[in-house]
């Protein structure tokens, strides 16, 4: 039985053209060329070409074929079977030398195309453009160039002390801290930052990685910080956290860091404590 059914399909393909067979498969699904178009990724005017006939407006040998077969597999049609006779009626038309056919071509496949989650993955870069510019305040600027930028930008310790503590009630900072506490810095993000005191002696520079921490030595003289990046430092005394010394967009200079300093901060940020005291 295969053999006879094979035997009727070849015999129906020696009947008609081989635009004309893909013409009568593609309407017996009630497919239009822009279908075919769509699914084989084939210009159109190329399935018109090869319905045809015109294999003049065709691209060349190869592409025809190619173009063929692939119409063929959309139509439900048997490719290598529209292939020989399309190669064979080039042939009988004078186009056996109409470029010669190279293995390996196949038209584009749908599933080849590039996924369009991928066009949201483009789009997300954008966003991380933002997060790579704080990253580059502190990972790619030259430290040097943070207190020229330092310079323009330092706010003053009212309007940091404002900045990380306006959210935050007397009521919640805890228990009574001392001015004589233990200040601990604790990097949440890669962060470079300069501690150095009043005669401007280093104390610390360096590169912070997360969770890193630093401890103000107790005994500096008005230790004071230099920081691309407040907002990435956690800052506590004797473990109570206080509020941030500044914001991710902002860079920070001369901003005190002993006990002392950060808690007349909060006493600015927070003038209600005075009346809640009485």
């Amino acid at each position: 039985m295969a053999e006879e059914t094979n035997d009727e399909e070849n015999a129906e393909l020696h009947l008609h053209s081989t635009g004309e067979l893909l013409r009568r498969a593609r309407e017996q699904k009630s497919l239009s060329l822009e279908d075919i178009a769509k699914k084989t990724r084939i210009p159109q005017r190329h399935l018109e070409s090869i319905e045809s006939g015109d294999f003049d407006a065709l691209p060349g040998r190869t592409y025809a074929i190619g173009f063929a077969k692939s119409y063929a597999r959309t139509v439900g049609l048997v490719d290598a079977s529209i292939g020989s006779q399309l190669r064979a009626e080039m042939d009988e038309q004078g186009h056996a030398a109409y470029q010669p056919e190279v293995s390996g071509y196949a038209p584009a496949n749908p599933s080849s195309i590039p996924p369009r989650y991928l066009a949201w993955t483009a789009a997300g870069i954008g966003a991380l453009v933002l997060i790579g510019y704080l990253v580059w305040r502190t990972l790619i600027l030259n430290p040097g160039d943070l207190e020229q930028i330092a310079e323009s930008e330092t706010a003053t310790p009212t309007e940091t002390a404002s900045a990380g503590a306006s959210d935050q009630n007397v009521a919640d900072i805890g228990p009574v801290l001392s001015s004589q506490g233990t200040v601990v810095l604790t990097a949440t993000e890669p962060v470079w930052m300069k501690i150095y005191d009043a005669e401007g002696e280093r104390l610390f520079e360096n590169e912070m990685a997360a969770g890193e921490t630093f401890t103000v030595p107790a005994d500096a003289n008005d230790p004071q910080i230099l920081t691309g990046r407040p907002a990435a430092l956690t800052v506590t005394i004797d473990g109570q956290v206080v509020p941030q010394l500044g914001t991710a967009e902002r860079t920070i200079k001369d901003v005190g860091v002993s006990a002392k300093a950060l808690l007349a901060r909060e006493e600015v940020s927070n003038p209600a404590a005075d009346l809640s005291s009485e």
